[in-house]
């Protein structure tokens, strides 16, 4: 089957992907902009709805919205390692240890530098990296929408994108934002044959969240396969990309592994926490206890989000989506359900895996274009109050 399945040869199953593409400074990357700036312009004005919701409920709220994207949970922690480096740790009753190792370092490293240049907070840093990182990841996840099923597939996938349930995150001081233009960008150059750039950003994204994995991962199956089509030795900008690819994941999990003294050192933090992958086996039991108890419509709701995201990639299967993407949407997907702990953070964990909204996507396309914005305007709208109360509540996110 992989001998057929499509990997760089990416003409559209409709043949409307333009092919335009280019990294920023690369040559061809101002026709690339321009061509996405209506998807970044719907982008700005989808999260620009959100923070106008967020800051409406939080003045009735009583609280602000700047802290609540700044200074919250994970942005505390990402803060506080940007100021004064690695070391904090936190014992919690039941013997829990929470290390400010478990967090990636390439954020407070972008919250330090920026800090240092500019009069900002390393909290008001991390909005800046998250504000220009999502701007740059919407541009990457349009360029993959419009090469495969072209310009009105890759405005709604970015739409698609910007309206999820948990896409205030997006706006946050965290690093999902960051990972996702990484990853994107990374996808899209393996999607162009640009190996060695496809290899550096996934080693930048390896540093910046434990799902760099899929990037990698993306990486290294899709050349595999490149290599096993083309029947010849692979080129030395291939190879190169995929030396390149795990660098900065394996960087970091050793760092961790040397400061606590054994090879399982970053695990053992994750464990700590709480977290840790056991196939799914608590969130099967989570999911369980909410449909056994009074709490059975929330459990309902999980089993049926869960069904729709493993439809949702079923049908990117199915459609034969080139494999770089099937690869990254799948690890991610496959991380984020099979891991313990903190179960309410799933959906954001699932963020990145934007592969998985290109079937609506070209659903959205097909539509006429009055209709076509009503249904996005009411996912958006849904989007903007679900995201501020989900914000305003008492667990993180």
């Amino acid at each position: 089957m992989l001998d057929n399945w499509p990997v760089t040869d990416l003409v559209s199953p409709a043949g409307t992907g333009s092919g335009a593409g280019g990294l920023p400074g690369a040559p061809g990357a101002s026709a690339a902009l321009r061509r996405a700036v209506p998807a970044l312009l719907v982008y700005a004005g989808v999260r620009a709805l959100g923070l106008v919701v967020l800051a409406v409920w939080g003045r009735a709220a009583g609280k602000s919205p700047h802290q609540l994207l700044s200074a919250r949970w994970d942005s505390l922690w990402y803060s506080r390692i940007a100021e004064e480096g690695y070391g904090y740790t936190l014992h919690l009753p039941g013997g829990k240890v929470h290390s400010d190792l478990a967090f990636f370092p390439l954020l407070p490293w972008l919250e330090r530098g920026l800090s240092a240049l500019f009069p900002l907070s390393a909290a008001d840093a991390g909005l800046l990296v998250s504000a220009v990182a999502s701007l740059l990841a919407a541009w990457a996840i349009f360029l993959t929408g419009d090469r495969l099923y072209g310009r009105r597939a890759g405005v709604a996938l970015v739409a698609l994108w910007a309206a999820l349930p948990v896409g205030i995150v997006q706006s946050m001081a965290y690093s999902e934002s960051l990972f996702t233009a990484l990853a994107a960008w990374s996808v899209h150059c393996v999607l162009t044959g640009r190996w060695v750039w496809a290899g550096s950003l996934a080693a930048l994204a390896g540093l910046t969240r434990p799902v760099g994995a899929a990037v990698v991962a993306a990486v290294w199956i899709t050349a595999a396969v490149t290599w096993w089509q083309g029947g010849r030795r692979p080129a030395p900008r291939m190879l190169l990309g995929v030396v390149l690819a795990p660098l900065g994941w394996l960087a970091y999990f050793a760092w961790v592994g040397v400061r606590e003294g054994a090879v399982t050192g970053y695990l053992d933090v994750q464990g700590g926490w709480g977290n840790g992958f056991d196939g799914g086996v608590a969130f099967g039991s989570f999911v369980a206890g909410r449909l056994t108890g009074s709490a059975w419509p929330a459990g309902v709701g999980l089993l049926v989000g869960v069904a729709l995201v493993v439809w949702l990639y079923a049908a990117g299967v199915r459609r034969r989506e080139p494999l770089p993407l099937l690869v990254y949407a799948g690890v991610v997907l496959l991380l984020a359900l099979t891991a313990k702990g903190y179960f309410g953070s799933k959906p954001r964990l699932m963020m990145p895996a934007f592969p998985l909204l290109l079937p609506l996507a070209v659903a959205l396309a097909r539509l006429r274009t009055v209709r076509a914005v009503l249904t996005v305007s009411a996912v958006v709208l849904v989007s903007a109050v679900y995201g501020a109360f989900w914000l305003h509540g008492s667990g993180p996110p």
